[in-house]
């Protein structure tokens, strides 16, 4: 059974809400939204849009099939006009805090894309935690640091020595 509302989980938005939103005091934000979902919440993530006033471009999945295939859509979507955007890819399901760091680190990131970089963004973790991927950085100075190696998803044992 689908979902008949999205509900605030974290403040007064809900997280695809507040994903939207987390650029509205961002200096370099474009107009341009492309959202991609599954086609059976397709009115369900525009009536949650419309609601906080952002325009968005919907890309319908027929069944959800992870990140990658969704960001290939996306930047397939985005290149249409015969432009090449850098594209910030963000997830409804983060919570952030900080969002000038969040800005700062954007801004960051933009400079190496623009340089020809592939940029992700990580958070240094609390704990162990087998449910996500941990990127080793090398150890630099600068603020975009090239990535050593990526383990997708440890065992918790992997896990547990890299925090």
């Amino acid at each position: 059974m689908l979902p008949k509302q999205l509900l605030p989980l974290v403040g007064d938005k809900t997280m695809l809400q507040a994903t939207a939103a987390r650029l509205d005091d961002f200096a370099d934000k474009t107009d341009h939204c492309i959202v991609v979902c599954n086609e059976a919440h397709r009115f369900l993530a525009a009536q949650q849009l419309q609601a906080i006033d952002v325009k968005a471009q919907f890309i319908l999945e027929p069944a959800g099939r992870n990140t990658a295939p969704a960001v290939a859509l996306a930047a397939l979507a985005a290149i249409q006009g015969g432009e090449s955007p850098i594209l910030l890819i963000m997830a409804a399901d983060h919570v952030i805090k900080d969002s000038k760091a969040f800005h700062a680190a954007i801004g960051e990131g933009a400079k190496a894309a623009a340089e020809g970089k592939l940029v992700t963004f990580g958070v240094v973790p609390t704990g162990p935690e087998t449910g996500y991927g941990y990127i080793q950085a090398k150890v630099t100075s600068a603020a975009a640091a090239p990535i050593e190696a990526f383990v997708e998803k440890p065992d918790l044992g992997t896990a547990t020595q890299y925090v």
